[in-house]
Formats: C-alpha cells, sequence, structure tokens
C-alpha cells in the first residue's frame, strides 16, 4: 500500500506538511508537488517543454515548471519504479467549493489520479486571512476518510471532494455528503497600471453564493460541518441529448 500526495500550493505549503503529518503511519507516503503557488491551475499539462524534478528527501520532490497535474501524471507514469494505491490532494489553503472546483488545481489532481486508475480525495481548509487556518483539523479528517476508503472502498468512478471548516476539530459539527452549490457571477477584473504606465489587469474576486441552500457544500461549512462531494468525470449532460439530436435534425 502506498498513497501519493500532491497539492497547488507548492511543496513547501503548510497544508501539504499537515497531510503529510497526519497520514503518516497509515501507509509509505511519497509528496510529488509544484515547485510553487499553482492554484487555478486546473487540469493543465505541460505539454510544450520537458518537466525538471528535484529530490529533496524523505520522499519529497518538486516539479520545478510543473503544475499539480503534472505532478500527478508524472508520478504515476514514470517517476517511480513503484506503483501507487491512492492519491490524496491538499490541504488546500482556501475553498474548493461549488464552481471552485472547475479552477482548482487541488481537485485537478485529484481528477489525474482518478484519470489514471486510483481513488482519490481532494482536501481543502476553508480559511480567510484572518482565519484560525486550523490545518490540523483538516489533516486529522483527511486521515479518517484516507483510513474509511481503504477499508470501504468507493465505486471506481468517484473522487471525493473534501471541504473542511476552519475551527478546532472538536467544534466540527460531524460530516455531510454534499452537492456542490454555485457562485453569481465573477466580480469585475480590476484595472491598473504598472510602475511603467503600463494597463495590467488582476482577475476579480469569485462571485457570492448563490446556490448555497441545504445540501450544498456552501450550506454545509456554513453550519460547521465537513463537506464530502462525490465528483464524476464525465461531464456529459446525458438527459440533453436526445433533445440535442432532434436540435441538429431541425436545424438540417
Amino acid at each position: 500500500m502506498k498513497i501519493l500526495l500532491a497539492n497547488d500550493d507548492g511543496y513547501r505549503a503548510t497544508g501539504l506538511r499537515c497531510l503529510k503529518d497526519a497520514l503518516t503511519g497509515v501507509a509509505p507516503l511519497t509528496v510529488v508537488a509544484p515547485d510553487r503557488n499553482r492554484s487555478g491551475a486546473s487540469n493543465s499539462l505541460t505539454l510544450d517543454m520537458p518537466l525538471r524534478v528535484q529530490h529533496t528527501g524523505d520522499d519529497v520532490y518538486y516539479v520545478i515548471n510543473g503544475t499539480p497535474t503534472d505532478c500527478v501524471h508524472l508520478a504515476i507514469t514514470g517517476l517511480f519504479e513503484h506503483e501507487f494505491d491512492m492519491a490524496v490532494s491538499g490541504i488546500n489553503h482556501g475553498a474548493n467549493l461549488g464552481d471552485d472546483v472547475l479552477y482548482s488545481g487541488t481537485v485537478a489532481a485529484a481528477i489525474e489520479g482518478r484519470y489514471l486508475g486510483l481513488p482519490t480525495i481532494a482536501v481543502s481548509l476553508v480559511c480567510e486571512h484572518d482565519s484560525g487556518r486550523h490545518f490540523e483539523t483538516a489533516g486529522r479528517v483527511a486521515r479518517e476518510l484516507v483510513e474509511r476508503v481503504l477499508a470501504e472502498p468507493l465505486h471506481h468512478s468517484m473522487i471525493l471532494n473534501v471541504n473542511v471548516p476552519d475551527v478546532p476539530y472538536e467544534e466540527l459539527a460531524g460530516m455531510q455528503a454534499t452537492r456542490l452549490g454555485c457562485r453569481h457571477r465573477a466580480e469585475r477584473a480590476v484595472k491598473q497600471q504598472d510602475p511603467r504606465g503600463r494597463t495590467i489587469y488582476w482577475i476579480g474576486p469569485a462571485g457570492p453564493e448563490q446556490d448555497a441552500g441545504p445540501g450544498t457544500d456552501f450550506h454545509a461549512i456554513a453550519n460547521r460541518y465537513v463537506s464530502v462531494t462525490p465528483l464524476q468525470i464525465d461531464l456529459t449532460r446525458h438527459a440533453s441529448v436526445p433533445g440535442i439530436e432532434d436540435w441538429l435534425r431541425g436545424g438540417g
């Protein structure tokens, strides 16, 4: 039994270190992560240049020019002689709720592990700039879920997206199985000038919660529950296939 750990905040991130500490003793662990913060990288792969890997000791490797997806892909398909039995991504510094999963490098790393045949979990701590940052809480939750998956494997197509409230473990209300909520549209890009007078833009903040009622990941977090959302890779809107078929025929 071997577990691969990855993240999108970089190999030096506090969350990754806490995840490694929390899972120590469950199984042999190997960390493969980007050399810097790659938040928002989504499922991007580096195809136009070679990837360079550095080994820092104690089964920790960092990919100098890689994305989270690169890290998982490389670890499973060629970096090591041995195979892995599970991939865990995180602990992300910040939420991956609702629409966030489309952009998240943390979730993308888990998706890549699933593409390549492993059971996977993505773990995020829902913290703000002024919150407590209880990474040890998320680490303890991650260990509980990893041990549960190993004892009772889930369907081979499933990815677990886990969001943990930023509170002491004893203050958690429990765990809830949830669906993804959604946000309002993102706020406007921020236009500025650099020191040379050239126009630059910053991507605006994510929109506020829109679909955040009972049953959603947003609602669970707001009530201090750990949100556990089962994700799938298939993005097909199956119920709409017959309607699109009719639409195509009518458009001929």
